[in-house]
């Protein structure tokens, strides 16, 4: 297995589970990752949200851990990466609104990188205009923001576990697909792990 250089894009709010996860399984497997945020620096912190299903109309939020990132974000060079990974949480409705993500989110699409995006994280992939056509899946209120675009709808099943590959696309609706959406990731990235 080649090593590749991952970018991860952050914001403050970040879903908890949907950054931590990634991040420390794509480093486990010898991959390098690049999380970044605008607005921040290398070893300054984001702070994260826990999203958790208890029985409510909609997921409950809870304060979670502070993650510390490990580059600049306006240093960032697309051509530099092989991948790009976009976390969900309440980051991404307003990461959306940064003309240098969505330019970001274009460049890798452009290039045919792969992208992996979980639960909110398509917001910024609608905003980007890049989901015209495709076939993806994202957290279920995500659904209209998604038709709307252009995208052919995926359905979470019973427990969010589902993940959905679209050529470079990979997403999934909630940190309960992290299995799927990672073994998902990992084979459109190229990544064998030998047991």
């Amino acid at each position: 297995m080649s090593a590749k250089k991952i970018l991860l894009l952050a914001g403050d709010y970040v879903e908890d589970y949907e950054i931590m996860v990634p991040f420390q399984a794509l480093l486990a497997v010898g991959h390098t990752v690049h999380a970044v945020c605008p607005g921040k620096k290398a070893g300054e912190t984001v702070r994260t949200a826990v999203h958790d299903f208890e029985g409510d109309q909609t997921y409950s939020e809870k304060r979670g851990h502070n993650f510390t990132l490990n580059a600049d974000f306006d240093t960032v060079k697309t051509e530099q990466y092989d991948a790009l990974v976009v976390p969900g949480g309440r980051a991404p409705e307003y990461l959306r609104l940064n003309r240098r993500v969505l330019d970001i989110v274009r460049e890798f699409d452009a290039a045919k990188k792969p992208i992996a995006s979980i639960c909110h994280g398509p917001q910024i992939l609608v905003s980007a205009g890049i989901l015209k056509g495709r076939v993806c899946t994202a957290y279920a209120a995500l659904q209209p923001d998604v038709q709307d675009a252009g995208a052919e709808w995926v359905p979470m099943n019973e427990t969010a576990s589902n993940s959905c590959i679209d050529g470079n696309l990979v997403t999934a609706p909630a940190w309960p697909a992290h299995p799927a959406w990672l073994r998902d990731f990992l084979k459109v990235l190229g990544t064998k792990i030998e047991l």
